[in-house]
């Protein structure tokens, strides 16, 4: 049946077809229409306009918004969501003055996460996950990513991306697969770093191509995991079996990991909790994007993107969750555009272009996700009443979504 919503307050990010990401100044412009309806037809955004020209359409569904604000879900770009365990004691030992450094050295962090999931079956994961995914669908996540990266082993990596393509076909809101078996270095490769480069590339590559089971390839490029040269090393394998790559780099430390992956033509770059005036250079008139991770910063306690300096070079920037056991345990949409408001500085409407149409672009899905376009997805957060959007990251503890629509239908 079809939906009709009508008597919007606000209906957030309305643009004609063709544009696929926002930059610079033009992050603070929010298009909307004032006391709007919305028509639905199957999956897909049908019709929009003011109430003034609404519709009367027998046998539809209709939904009145009054006093409340429609927007297209958030297109979450980064996550780890597919994981067996949780990492609550190194919680506590960063509250008792540990560094992520000391953890991992401990034999914490991403190697922690590989032990708990080569232990569990694929059932159990799967059935984790997909409560994880089911949250965040309630939270307004209409399309998300997902890495690999947990498994540090053959069987371990293809156990986590043959997860994420059950999830794929189980369930409505659109899901992107990345193959991070670049994460952390196991154990037995410490010092042979080639080696388990040498796996990825001639083992877990060519089985994971065969069964179709990821849309791009990862690396953390950091001091410590890959560096530069490893991680080009990876990312031209990638390319090889049609897998552009969206890459972890800048966390702690800038090592011109940027300026490697722009050359590589990275769909995004992602962490940029240190930004250099080269990196920002690189990424000029590039077609990568920059993508932040708020919440990861909230919750270890270590820099924020530096949002103000990077728009005012005229880059555009994504938000996205970070959602994974160690760093960042939420998924939640919400609280991230309100800590790059809060912490980022970052403007509401900033805010909600970087977590809308420029995480879209971010998993490339600019053509069907990310805007309040004709033919698009029908993926809606409809709030509930609000003095203004404004409230949304303003009243940051609060649950503000009355309702979420995924490809058409009210979850």
């Amino acid at each position: 049946m079809a939906i009709l919503i009508t008597n919007i307050k606000d209906l957030l990010q309305v643009r004609e077809s063709g544009i696929t990401k926002v930059s610079g100044s033009e992050m603070a412009n929010l298009p909307l229409l004032q006391n709007a309806w919305l028509l639905i037809e199957e999956d897909l955004i049908k019709n929009f306009g003011t109430m003034d020209s609404c519709p009367q359409i027998e046998g539809v569904q209709i939904i009145d918004a009054t006093g409340k604000t429609v927007l297209p879900a958030w297109c979450d770009s980064h996550t780890h969501i597919v994981y067996a365990g949780n990492r609550e004691q190194e919680f506590v030992d960063r509250i008792n003055g540990l560094s992520y450094e000391e953890i991992a050295n401990r034999g914490g962090g991403i190697l922690n996460s590989a032990k708990k999931l080569n232990e569990t079956t694929e059932e159990e994961i799967y059935d984790r996950s997909r409560q994880r995914l089911e949250e965040v669908m309630l939270q307004g996540t209409g399309a998300i990513e997902i890495k690999s990266g947990y498994g540090l082993t053959v069987d371990g990596e293809l156990k986590m991306l043959r997860v994420i393509k059950r999830l794929k076909q189980e369930y409505p809101i659109a899901i992107k697969a990345t193959f991070l078996g670049a994460h952390a270095f196991p154990k037995e490769y410490k010092e042979n770093h080639s080696g388990y480069i040498d796996l990825i590339i001639n083992e877990m590559l060519p089985k994971i191509a065969e069964e179709k089971l990821a849309d791009y390839i990862d690396a953390f490029l950091e001091t410590g995991y890959f560096s530069v040269e490893e991680t080009e090393r990876i990312m031209e394998a990638g390319k090889h079996y049609g897998l552009p790559p969206k890459i972890h780099v800048n966390q702690f430390t800038a090592i011109n990991g940027i300026a490697a992956c722009v050359k590589h033509n990275a769909l995004s770059v992602d962490h940029l909790e240190i930004v250099t005036d080269e990196d920002i250079e690189a990424l000029k008139g590039s077609d990568t994007m920059p993508v932040a991770l708020p919440t990861c910063s909230f919750f270890i306690s270590i820099p924020y993107t530096p949002a103000r300096k990077m728009l005012e070079a005229g880059l555009p920037l994504a938000l996205a969750t970070d959602f994974n056991p160690g760093t960042t345990p939420s998924g939640n949409m919400n609280l991230v555009v309100a800590t790059a408001c809060i912490k980022m500085k970052m403007t509401p409407e900033e805010a909600i272009n970087a977590a809308t149409i420029n995480g879209a672009y971010a998993m490339g899905l600019s053509d069907s996700h990310g805007s309040i376009t004709k033919g698009k997805r029908a993926n809606l957060i409809i709030t509930k009443r609000l003095t203004s959007y404004y409230q949304l990251p303003y009243a940051f503890g609060s649950n503000l979504i009355d309702s979420v629509v995924i490809d058409g239908k009210l979850v």
